[in-house]
């Protein structure tokens, strides 16, 4: 048997703002008709949705369990209808891992809303890859690629090589009595392991371990981590930019987090090997809504750009 229909979007208000009050004023209903609403859906569930403790208010385990349930239902409900009616679908949110999102669309966004001015975007940044849910965005740039029911387009296979600070090059050229970039690549082609004479930056944030990246890097030209190591350790590839950047030590960053054009004061990549690494990002959106005008928008640019730059898979 069916709920009482007029409640299911009453109750995603008040899941999605944790109020009652909130949720009375975006639906233009008064406290108590919310209230009613919502005891309307409990009754017919027999079980409790909300849990009140004085002023605070949180979902129960059923009260979870049915808001993931019924929230892409009405997700898809109000699309059709708004579909029905002729309007499109402009408002997209886009869940990205941190650092493409810092380095890569943030810098780009301009230009996707230059060329797509009726697209209104909002941005989640995420410290793994995204939750694929319509409660989290309408689609995802992710590292994940197997999802029932969702769609994924190569965007990037992720490759790092070694970069330093302008500053800290000079000095490395100083040490290692080389004058110009084609004396140290000559230089790191016959002995990668003279990096291993600097401070290094390690992140665990790509292969979850600490020296991973560096340990593989060497391992590329047969050569194995130098076992006296200056090390600094960051959880985030994030992080270990900017130690590169205020010239802590060499560090192996990605291409998307990595700008030829920027000033001198940023990094500059070592003339060496690179290696790739075991992920690939995708931009992700689920099957069914492959068709939303401003999910379709998103793809395209973001194919275009992706490619331009080299990035495609």
């Amino acid at each position: 048997m069916l709920p009482p229909l007029k409640a299911l979007p009453v109750f995603e208000a008040v899941a999605r703002l944790n109020s009652f009050s909130l949720a009375a004023q975006e639906l233009n209903l008064s406290q108590s008709a919310v209230s009613h609403q919502i005891r309307a859906l409990e009754n017919h569930l027999g079980e409790s949705l909300f849990q009140r403790q004085g002023r605070y208010l949180s979902l129960t385990t059923e009260g979870k369990h049915y808001l993931d349930a019924i929230s892409s239902s009405l997700s898809q409900i109000a699309r059709a209808s708004n579909l029905i009616r002729g309007e499109s679908e402009t408002k997209v949110r886009i869940a990205v891992y941190s650092s493409f999102a810092v380095c890569w669309l943030m810098p780009r966004l301009p230009d996707l809303m230059r060329r797509h001015p009726n697209l209104d975007i909002s941005i989640t940044m995420t410290h793994s890859s995204p939750e694929l849910s319509d409660k989290t965005a309408d689609c995802f740039i992710t590292t994940d690629k197997d999802k029932r029911g969702f769609t994924f387009t190569p965007i990037y296979r992720e490759r790092i090589f070694p970069v330093c600070s302008p500053a800290f090059y000079e000095a490395m050229k100083n040490t290692l009595d080389v004058h110009s970039d084609t004396d140290m690549a000559n230089l790191l082609e016959k002995q990668p392991e003279k990096l291993g004479d600097f401070p290094l930056v390690t992140s665990f944030g790509i292969y979850n371990e600490y020296t991973e990246d560096w340990r593989r890097w060497f391992s590329e030209k047969g050569k194995i981590l130098p076992d006296e190591l200056q090390l600094h350790k960051f959880s985030h590839l994030l992080l270990t930019y900017e130690a590169a950047k205020y010239s802590l030590g060499i560090a192996l960053i990605n291409d998307y987090m990595f700008n030829e054009d920027k000033t001198k004061d940023d990094l500059i990549r070592l003339p060496t090997h690179h290696i790739e690494t075991d992920d690939a990002f995708y931009f992700a959106y689920k099957y069914s809504r492959r068709n939303e005008p401003g999910i379709a928008e998103v793809k395209r640019w973001l194919i275009n750009e992706s490619a331009g730059l080299g990035l495609g898979e």
